[in-house]
């Protein structure tokens, strides 16, 4: 039987949620399109003054080289970029920074 594959907008949906109930977080989902920027990761926030950035993927999607290049560039910057694919990620790399749901 084929296991069913979680939509990245559920992911998102379900991140965004948690992010929300962190304190002193300011997030939001950024929409792609001909208004956006190209490869910018899905979610931004500012925890207490640090710099996060949520790349979404689901279990088996892929990065593009544009959002790779995304990612380093902010890190070079002395923000935090990842890959995640569920709540779990990022509540893992919150706690890696010291933040999480209280």
């Amino acid at each position: 039987m084929k296991k069913k594959t979680v939509k990245e907008s559920v992911i998102v949906r379900s991140i965004m949620e948690y992010l929300h109930r962190v304190p002193r977080c300011f997030c939001w989902k950024e929409h792609g399109g001909m208004y956006g920027t190209a490869g910018i990761p899905d979610i931004i926030c500012c925890v207490s003054g640090d710099f996060f950035a949520f790349e979404v993927k689901t279990e088996t999607g892929k990065t593009t080289k544009l959002q790779e290049a995304t990612i380093r560039k902010i890190s070079d910057a002395g923000g935090i970029a990842v890959v995640v694919r569920s709540v779990e990620d990022v509540q893992k790399t919150l706690e890696a920074f010291g933040y999480g749901e209280n």
